[in-house]
């Protein structure tokens, strides 16, 4: 697998294969609101869109970066979220650099959002793409985040080599900027959980596929070839 690393200002073109990642926190979240019985999420553009959506289907549930907002349902944290029951609900998220990532790349042929905890069944799929090229999307600090960087280095090293070890990439992840933010409070909407559940390691045995529905951008889980459906939500890989 031909791999490259680039952030989202470096995007000149769409890549066939998109794996975009973000940590602390989006798609540590959008796994857990999957774990929490998510149908599906829709990727907002903006928080003007969110709130649009949301007003047109008020059974969605609207989330967001920060503080919690008029309007909106949720915040961008998995220790929050995850006690909030989502049986058969739309998820609507906008977050500062995951779902802005994730846009970015909605015309490659694939495009996979992904963190540590989904980590592992990510591989196993990307694995399935023999001879394409990936472009991973570092989303966090403008391409320079360290635990997306981290995250998306191990991914990429799973994929040729299953016995890739995770301990030095999660070593990373802990120590970098977002990790000090969220653990010193320096970011709103956090639950002093956060930092460890984005750093669990294949907590989830999904991979997340992002595709156009409808003119939107929307993420489901995806059960990958050969390995068991962990829930009745999750789709079959394509």
């Amino acid at each position: 697998m031909n791999a490259r690393f680039l952030g989202i200002a470096e995007l000149a073109e769409a890549p066939a294969v998109a794996v975009v990642v973000d940590v602390m926190r989006a798609f540590t979240v959008a796994a857990w609101a999957f774990a929490q019985g998510a149908e599906r999420i829709v990727l907002a553009e903006s928080l003007d869109e969110a709130l649009a959506l949301k007003a047109r289907r008020p059974d969605w549930v609207a989330l967001k970066d920060g503080p919690p907002a008029p309007g909106f349902d949720a915040v961008n944290s998995p220790g929050l979220l995850r006690s909030v029951d989502l049986g058969g609900r739309t998820v609507v998220q906008k977050t500062t650099a995951g779902t802005v990532g994730a846009l970015a790349v909605k015309e490659a042929s694939l495009v996979l959002c992904a963190s540590f905890v989904v980590a592992e069944a990510t591989a196993r799929l990307l694995r399935t793409r023999t001879g394409d090229s990936v472009t991973f999307v570092v989303t966090g600090d403008n391409g320079q985040a360290d635990e997306d960087l981290a995250c998306a280095q191990y991914i990429a090293r799973r994929v040729t080599d299953a016995g890739t070890d995770a301990t030095g990439f999660l070593r990373r992840a802990a120590g970098s900027r977002a990790a000090a933010e969220l653990a010193q409070g320096v970011r709103r909407g956090v639950h002093p959980d956060d930092v460890a559940l984005c750093l669990e390691l294949d907590r989830f045995p999904f991979a997340m596929v992002a595709a156009s529905e409808d003119s939107l951008m929307v993420l489901r889980p995806c059960a990958v070839p050969g390995e068991g459906v962990p829930s009745p939500t999750v789709q079959a890989a394509t």
